[in-house]
């Protein structure tokens, strides 16, 4: 026994068996010395009538100083009832976000969410939410880390706001498993970024050009050019046309029927006109697949649809139209011809009505030219200039 110092802890000799040395002045605090010469500062206290010993580290990475300060610790939380090396394991052991996420898409996703939800779920948390909070233990997240998270993503709103979203019922969850305190969801009140939905419609005369290119690509992807023009015909959404199987098209009704599992609001009707019809009866049905628009892998659906509109939008010089804007070109051609708006909201598949709205000002344009049309009757009645 002596006072635990640097020198005194150099001049330890190893022996036959592993031996403790206990420090002289500080009751508790010792050196462990192994057969090979390796020497290690240890603690030993008592919490709640049980005797606890636990390893600070090797001489080789403590100063005997720094191990001293650390078993000073060690033994006040002791004496105070707290058992910090516990209190260590248990943070240790604590669910982190990756361990949540993990837990989310295995139990969660795949039972909560309709398919075409949990592909958008998944890439918001591996792209996003793992490799940035990953590591971050759940109970720990704070609203200012949050905050920060999502204030990151800035440059791209709408991603921003979506990726929040899915954090935000993660967390929700994780409440639900005991992984967090319950009503304390730090993702509440992190305000959104404002989004602005973006309008583009395709006019009569890049209808015309559209048609042109669909007619080139149709020659080199014939299933590709079937696709996007059931979706110009129709107002579907890219995932329902991609994912049509034959038993969803009733030829004599003539209409597909979109069952849940593959819609964003629910099953489904969708009628088609002569020309749906004609395009569906162009495209060959193949006895292995059950896809109208089919893979090249037997059995699959056409995956990437993306890489032939790049070629089909550069022929057309439509290159800022994304496949989605042909369905809002769809509704814009519906509300021009004076459609109502629940009538389009029917037609796209749309559950509220303020998702309908954004075509509102375009409705409004037969009533406008309506207006005109008297006011001028009645102008030249009254031969007014």
């Amino acid at each position: 026994m002596g006072r635990i110092t640097q020198r005194f802890v150099q001049e330890l000799k190893p022996k036959k068996a592993r031996y403790v040395v206990w420090c002289s002045d500080l009751k508790g605090f010792g050196v462990r010395i192994s057969p090979t010469g390796s020497k290690s500062y240890i603690v030993q206290y008592r919490v709640d009538g049980k005797e606890r010993k636990a390893t600070i580290g090797k001489s080789d990475k403590f100063k005997a100083e720094a191990a001293r300060r650390t078993a000073q610790s060690l033994l006040g939380s002791a004496a105070r009832g707290v058992d910090e090396v516990e209190v260590k394991q248990i943070e240790s052991q604590a669910p982190t976000v990756r361990d949540l996420a993990d837990k989310f898409k295995a139990e969660y996703v795949p039972y909560h969410l309709k398919p075409s939800t949990q592909a958008d779920y998944t890439r918001s948390i591996d792209k996003f939410i793992v490799p940035e909070l990953g590591d971050e233990k759940v109970a720990d997240l704070t609203r200012q880390k949050i905050a920060s998270f999502h204030h990151d993503l800035a440059s791209t709103p709408y991603q921003a706001n979506r990726v929040l979203g899915t954090l935000s019922i993660m967390l929700t969850q994780a409440e639900v498993w005991g992984m967090r305190k319950e009503e304390q969801n730090p993702c509440l009140r992190v305000k959104r970024f404002r989004e602005k939905k973006r309008e583009r419609f395709l006019s009569k005369e890049e209808f015309g050009r559209l048609s042109d290119a669909l007619n080139d690509e149709a020659e080199e992807a014939p299933i590709a050019a079937a696709a996007f023009r059931l979706l110009i015909l129709t107002g579907c959404r890219l995932g329902e046309i991609q994912k049509l199987e034959w038993d969803d098209v009733d030829y004599q009704r003539r209409e597909i029927r979109i069952p849940e599992a593959k819609s964003k609001t629910g099953s489904r009707t969708v009628y088609l006109s002569e020309q749906g019809v004609r395009v569906l009866k162009g495209i060959p049905r193949l006895p292995d697949n059950p896809y109208v628009i089919h893979g090249r892998i037997a059995g699959s659906y056409l995956t990437d649809l993306q890489k032939p509109w790049r070629r089909v939008r550069k022929a057309a010089k439509l290159e800022d139209v994304r496949i989605h804007d042909l369905r809002h070109s769809f509704a814009a051609n519906a509300a021009s011809q004076g459609l109502s708006l629940p009538m389009i909201g029917k037609l796209l598949g749309h559950t509220q009505a303020q998702t309908t709205a954004r075509y509102a000002h375009l409705a409004a344009d037969p009533v406008r030219k309506a207006n005109a049309d008297v006011a001028k009757q009645i102008a030249e009645s009254m031969e007014l200039e």
